[in-house]
C-alpha cells in the first residue's frame, strides 16, 4: 500500500470510489433519486460521457488531496485544506485494513508542516467512530447539511488539536 499525492489524472478513479463508497456507506438511508441529488457529479461516476467527467475533475481538486494505491489501483482518497479535513473516502473491501489511517496521518503530518495546530471535520454519522480512534473530539451535536444538490445527511462535527512538539 502507498499514499501519494493525487493528481487530475486520478480524477475518474477517485470519482469512482467516492461514488461507490459515499452510496454504500453513507447514503443508504436516503431513497434512490435523494441519493442520487447528494452525490452531485459522483452519480455519474461511471459514465463515459465528456461532460460527466468534465464534472468530475472539477469537484475532485482540493489543496491537500491524497490517495491510497494498492497494485496500481486508487482504493482511498482523503480531500482537504489546511485546517479541514474535507472528505475521506476507503473502498469497503479496504475498511479496517489501515488505509484510512495512513491517508489521516499523512494529512496530519503535512498539516502540520504548515503550522495547524487543530484540525476539524464534518464526519458522517458511520465515520464518527473512526475518527474518534483517531483522537478528533465531537465538537456540537449532530446537523443535518446538505451534499451538492441533496439536503438529507447528517453530520458530526469534530477536531482534533495537536500537543506542541
Amino acid at each position: 500500500m502507498k499514499i501519494r499525492v493525487g493528481t487530475k489524472e486520478d480524477a475518474p478513479a477517485i470519482g469512482r470510489l467516492i461514488a461507490t463508497t459515499y452510496r454504500t456507506y453513507n447514503l443508504s438511508h436516503a431513497d434512490p433519486e435523494e441519493q442520487d441529488r447528494l452525490l452531485g457529479p459522483f452519480r455519474n461516476a461511471f459514465s463515459d460521457d465528456p461532460r460527466h467527467r468534465e464534472a468530475i475533475l472539477g469537484v475532485v481538486p482540493s489543496p491537500m488531496l491524497y490517495v491510497a494505491v494498492d497494485r496500481d489501483k486508487i482504493v482511498g482518497v482523503l480531500r482537504g485544506r489546511k485546517n479541514v479535513l474535507a472528505s475521506l473516502f476507503v473502498g469497503g473491501a479496504y475498511h479496517r485494513r489501515g488505509v484510512g489511517r495512513m491517508l489521516v496521518e499523512r494529512f496530519e503530518k503535512d498539516s502540520r508542516k504548515l503550522g495547524v495546530n487543530w484540525i476539524r471535520v464534518a464526519a458522517t454519522l458511520y465515520a464518527v467512530p473512526f475518527y474518534q480512534s483517531m483522537g478528533y473530539k465531537k465538537t456540537t451535536g449532530v446537523r443535518r447539511c446538505h451534499s451538492f444538490e441533496g439536503t438529507d445527511l447528517k453530520q458530526q462535527p469534530m477536531k482534533k488539536r495537536f500537543t506542541k512538539r
